[in-house]
């Protein structure tokens, strides 16, 4: 029988197992949903089912760098004390390692490809996650390239918290490229420069600041030239090369970069489980219910 993406969908649906797991399975049965749920309890790939719902926001962003090449990425767990596990560490770096080699354009693209003969790497992940007991997911990550005349800024911050990777262009000063990278994990910026900020978000800006002036009842006719010198101080707080460089508040970050001889022309900050809506348990009524027998 032909297994469609239809009866692998619904095999994911009831197993949590991965994709290629559930095709796997379902090849090996024929197409039997039932024989391939019992496959894949006997090949123990079903108990990251029971993680599937699970809250992974805790983790590790990680760097690699090989020559040319570098990755930035972010690995989650459930908890905090499960992302210092050596296990899980180990596998942190092989995905990285895997990813620099192979250059997927995507996580799903990532998850599908074999990271060992016959091994994906979300088959490498389920069997972490059935050794660990935790949920494991490949949330995101970054590949940048460079030339010889160029330098990578990588800086972990807080053992792998916060995970900055940027790319200097024309400088091979890579201390000045990881000061910039230590610069945006305190700052966060949202842009290297004011012209990378649309010109929607410029007008909306300047509707609010523009309201907020004639709230605070001003005169009409200095409003205008408070809000340009009021979006302004928006652009210092947006734009890395407008910001006072953390190191030397008395210089600007585009100061500093030019003095390298170089040009910023990328950086990537996460921070784990960034956006990511935890789960608050409540720890003393689950050993409550517990001790009840609930």
């Amino acid at each position: 029988m032909a297994v469609t993406a239809q009866m692998v969908k619904e095999l994911r649906e009831k197993t949590g197992a991965g994709m290629m797991d559930c095709k796997k399975a379902l090849v090996e049965t024929d197409g039997n949903l039932e024989a391939a749920i019992d496959f894949l309890r006997e090949k123990g790939l079903s108990s990251a089912a029971k993680k599937a719902d699970r809250i992974a926001a805790e983790g590790t962003t990680f760097i690699e760098i090989d020559g040319n090449k570098a990755v930035l990425l972010e690995m989650n767990a459930e908890t905090d004390f499960v992302a210092k596990n050596e296990g899980f560490q180990q596998l942190v770096k092989q995905v990285a390692s895997h990813l620099l080699t192979t250059e997927p354009a995507s996580v799903e693209e990532a998850l599908a490809s074999n990271i060992e003969e016959g091994v994906t790497v979300e088959n490498a992940i389920s069997n972490a996650v059935a050794k660990i007991g935790e949920k494991i997911t490949l949330r995101r990550f970054v590949i940048e390239t460079k030339t010889d005349a160029d330098a990578f800024g990588p800086y972990l911050h807080m053992g792998g918290r916060i995970g900055v990777l940027t790319v200097l262009e024309g400088s091979t000063d890579e201390q000045a490229a990881k000061d910039v990278a230590m610069h945006i994990a305190a700052l966060n910026p949202s842009y290297i420069s004011r012209d990378e900020v649309s010109a929607e978000e410029v007008e909306h800006e300047r509707k609010v600041l523009t309201e907020q002036a004639l709230n605070e009842g001003k005169p009409e006719n200095i409003v205008a030239k408070m809000v340009e010198g009021r979006l302004g101080k928006y652009f210092e707080e947006v734009c890395l090369l407008d910001q006072s460089f953390v190191k030397n508040p008395d210089q600007k970050v585009r100061t500093f970069v030019e003095s390298t001889g170089g040009k910023l022309v990328s950086f990537t900050r996460y921070a784990v489980g960034e956006g990511i809506e935890k789960r608050e348990d409540n720890f003393a009524e689950e050993v409550m219910s517990q001790v009840k027998g609930k």
